[in-house]
């Protein structure tokens, strides 16, 4: 009997999930009990009622390949019996020198230097802090941060700061540190987008007059920014910010948390612009959807600064479980599974289905805004909270699983989805919909 079938068949999971669980993003006095799922296979989770539904929000953006993946599985026990935790300061080890090796070369020159961490936040709060202590080192030091209006990058203090343009932050506002919030331009099916985009290029470069000599760095989420309500904006649109911005000489980050590992359709989103950052934010789907792991991969010039005889000069800053071998062992899998199962092929099939798609649910009532990117596809929807609710019961009761932003419902499923599966979901969204 394994741990799962012993608990279940001893506790009340219900009770015991209501007794003692905090779940995040979640108002717990109105919410009812959520689904309680025990295993997980290819795009589908199973409930402890035996009851599978379809994951098509990827288990939080992290799930690639699908669920209990054998191959990452493996690797994971493979590495569980020979090293599972080895202290990163002063130490290193095979799968985190080998991960970074291969990453590197799935990159483009000159991002080379890769930095560990454990999550989207703390990948950002690395590249926050290595900018900033960059302009130091050089002893050049610039007061200001950039980031867009409408952007999230985590919940640590820092990535708040960088997020403060969204609405989950409202009661740290008067703790975060200032950071200056450009305009941002959408893309969607209602409208043309180059008014907008204009209007923020002019601002950008108003700003850039008057302040850009101070600006230590720009973090932006290019082509999507996901928590912020998946806003998606034409490459056209963010290479000509990264343009001005790499003129001033400013340092450009890019958090590719979500949009990393083929979700837009690209290896990397970057890869659409035509230009390279001097940061790139990693996490979310690094490992495969197993274990948390990150990284803050840096260009050679900007790990130089930091060489110096004096140590405070060096980059103080990590985390216990940096560069955990399991996490390593499973990013690695999980990389290498692009070129074995031909990965981005599959998110090809799937950006194709959004396509021919979504022009069938933008013309039901309430509906707007339709956009895609690579394998995600989002719509807004003309409902009330309880209303959206209740179409939400209605898809799960349908064994189809999403969890919108707002008013925003959004499809991002792990690239094994069965393109007929992608298409039955729609047919079901249009039919829950139209009743």
């Amino acid at each position: 009997m394994n741990v799962i079938t012993e608990v279940a068949e001893t506790h009340d999971l219900r009770a015991d999930d209501a007794t003692y669980v905090w779940h995040p993003f979640t108002q717990a006095k109105h919410s009812t009990q959520p689904p309680i799922f025990v295993r997980g296979e290819g795009a589908r989770l199973y409930d402890d009622a035996g009851h599978s539904v379809l994951d098509l929000i990827s288990s939080w953006w992290v799930n690639l390949h699908g669920h209990a993946h054998p191959v990452i599985a493996e690797a994971i026990a493979e590495q569980a019996r020979t090293l599972e935790q080895v202290h990163f300061a002063g130490a290193s080890h095979p799968s985190a020198i080998t991960y970074a090796r291969e990453l590197v070369n799935a990159l483009t020159p000159p991002l080379q230097r890769v930095f560990y961490s454990d999550n989207g936040s703390t990948a950002v709060e690395a590249a926050l802090k290595i900018a900033i202590q960059y302009w130091q080192n050089l002893g050049k030091p610039r007061r200001r941060l950039l980031a867009f209006e409408g952007g999230y990058h985590g919940d640590t203090f820092g990535a708040m700061s960088a997020g403060r343009g969204t609405s989950y932050f409202s009661p740290f506002t008067a703790w975060l540190f200032p950071v200056d919030l450009l305009r941002y331009a959408t893309a969607t099916s209602d409208s043309d987008p180059e008014p907008n985009e204009q209007r923020a290029l002019a601002f950008l470069d108003r700003y850039l007059d008057n302040y850009g000599y101070d600006v230590a760095a720009c973090i932006l989420e290019p082509l999507v920014q996901g928590a912020g309500g998946m806003r998606m904006s034409r490459p056209s649109f963010v290479k000509q910010v990264i343009e001005r911005l790499q003129a001033r000489g400013i340092l450009v980050i890019l958090d590719e948390v979500l949009t990393g590992f083929g979700r837009t359709g690209t290896m990397w989103a970057y890869e659409q612009l035509g230009i390279v950052p001097d940061m790139l934010c990693l996490a979310k789907g690094m490992t495969g959807g197993f274990l948390p792991l990150a990284a803050t991969v840096v260009t050679e010039p900007i790990y130089n600064a930091f060489l110096h005889d004096r140590t405070e000069r060096a980059f103080l800053h990590g985390h216990s479980y940096t560069a955990n071998p399991l996490g390593c062992a499973a990013a690695l899998a999980s990389l290498r599974l692009f070129k074995q199962e031909d990965t981005l092929q599959k998110v090809a099939t799937l950006a194709s289905i959004h396509a021919n798609e979504l022009p069938q649910v933008r013309i039901i009532p309430g509906v707007s805004k339709t956009r895609y990117c690579g394998s995600i596809a989002a719509f807004e929807l003309d409902l009330k909270p309880q209303e959206m609710a209740t179409f939400v019961s209605r898809l799960l009761e349908t064994d189809v699983l999403i969890r919108p932003l707002g008013k925003t419902v959004y499809l991002l499923p792990p690239y094994c989805l069965a393109p007929e599966d992608l298409k039955r979901t729609y047919a079901l969204i249009r039919r829950i919909l139209q009743r």
